[in-house]
């Protein structure tokens, strides 16, 4: 008598897509929590996807595909995809997450808000509720920092902005939320007091664009329980996360913000819970051999 093979577990397959790519991290923290969950049959792959190509990109996923972690410039054009877009993504006008469902069915979601929210309280000091909040910069991530003030219970954060004309997509964001930000011009004089005085910094714009804030900071000295987030992760710690810590605040590394929106995607894509630790763990391992550093382990128990 033959024995009949084992049937082999069909793959199912997930990705982050983007341009650039090679610098994402996202497949550390997938990777790690398939293999903590004993998801055998899941890869986890990166792929240089330009906004014009994405359409394409989706068309051509079959029902092995469980989702699709996207990065700049696709967390606009994903939004036509979409056969239905979460409440919550809608609202911040971004996506960072598709979802293949029955039928091809396609979600749009935003982990990026969760991912900040999280990483917040993970930091911020127990029985201390923040009032004012300052957001750096106007784009994308403005837009999901706006929406996890907001789920702290702070509606009007100060914008600061290069650039008033270019706040337009915050604008659209508040109006949806039903929030009032008042927006600011970066280099107003009124700016060192209002970062001086936040409960809750945001910084949202990319490496070194933030460096030149670090001098309003000189001479300060804040409360532990004024948090900055900076959502840069590479060459940490930023110049004006370094000044804010020197003053005396507490900082939340941009690697946590990362470390939070993954576990979320996970639990979206694969509907078990993402296993924090293990996930922590390996984003932490990549981060150094990636940007050269021995990654901070400020303020992350575990």
């Amino acid at each position: 008598m033959v024995e009949e093979e084992p049937m082999s577990q069909p793959v199912r397959r997930a990705a982050v897509l983007g341009h650039p790519i090679a610098h994402s991290l996202s497949p550390a923290l997938h990777r790690a929590a398939y293999a903590e969950l004993g998801l055998s049959e899941w890869e986890y792959q990166r792929h240089d996807v330009q906004a014009e190509e994405l359409a394409e990109f989706v068309a051509g996923m079959d029902d092995s595909w469980a989702g699709l972690s996207l990065t700049m410039p696709l967390k606009y054009a994903a939004l036509s995809l979409a056969d239905h877009v979460d409440p919550q993504a809608e609202a911040v006008g971004a996506v960072n997450t598709l979802l293949r469902g029955p039928g091809g069915l396609l979600t749009a979601a935003n982990t990026d808000v969760y991912g900040l929210t999280t990483a917040l309280r993970e930091v911020m000091a127990r029985g201390h509720t923040p009032e004012r909040a300052v957001i750096v910069g106007g784009g994308a991530t403005a837009c999901s920092a706006l929406a996890a003030l907001g789920d702290l219970g702070i509606h009007s954060p100060v914008v600061l902005a290069r650039s008033l004309q270019r706040v337009g997509a915050v604008h659209r964001a508040a109006s949806k939320m039903g929030t009032e930000p008042q927006f600011r011009q970066w280099d107003g004089a009124e700016v060192p007091d209002l970062l001086r005085s936040a409960d809750i910094v945001l910084s949202t714009v990319p490496q070194y664009a933030a460096d030149g804030l670090a001098a309003h900071l000189q001479g300060t000295r804040l409360q532990q329980h004024q948090v900055l987030l900076d959502v840069v992760y590479a060459g940490w710690p930023t110049a004006v996360a370094a000044a804010w810590e020197q003053a005396g605040g507490t900082i939340a590394p941009g690697h946590l913000m990362l470390l939070h929106q993954g576990v979320e995607q996970v639990r979206l894509m694969t509907g078990r819970p993402g296993p924090v630790e293990a996930m922590r763990r390996a984003l932490l391992a990549a981060i150094a051999p990636a940007h050269g550093q021995a990654p901070s382990t400020t303020h992350l128990p575990g």
